[in-house]
């Protein structure tokens, strides 16, 4: 599915993609259209690219094309997800510990919609830290 959603080529595609959106949150995947994570995830944004494009846009970013953000961000998982709205990072508490990204693949439509515009309606409110409707930590799974 990556191939409907629109990529970022470089780095200064990625910068004018955060900078010149001042309505919306900007969702960008961070990981390669090759990994069965990031196709995962992929079919799920694009499955809500439509509903969520009021309120926010979603890019994809190969991070073997465009290395630029791989040690800002901490980009070492296979597939990471990163919210910004007003070039500002917002980070999200999904009960993980790592609040500035969702580094798995979420496979639930809905459950991305609600952390999608949480972020949203918490970035209009000037917070930079929101927290997840749903605990994703792994103590609940024993």
């Amino acid at each position: 599915m990556s191939y409907f959603l629109p990529h970022l080529p470089s780095g200064w595609h990625v910068d004018q993609a955060i900078l010149n959106e001042d309505d919306r949150v900007v969702v960008i995947r961070f990981g390669h259209d090759w990994d069965t994570t990031c196709m995962k995830m992929d079919e799920v944004l694009y499955g809500i690219a439509e509903k969520v494009k009021n309120f926010a846009v979603i890019y994809l970013v190969d991070i073997t094309e465009v290395p630029d953000f791989t040690q800002m961000y901490e980009l070492y998982d296979d597939c990471t997800v990163m919210f910004f709205f007003r070039n500002k990072h917002i980070m999200v508490d999904l009960g993980t510990g790592n609040n500035n990204k969702i580094n798995w693949a979420l496979e639930d439509k809905q459950e991305l919609i609600d952390i999608i515009t949480l972020v949203f309606q918490g970035a209009r409110k000037g917070r930079g830290l929101v927290v997840s409707p749903r605990d994703y930590s792994t103590k609940y799974k024993y």
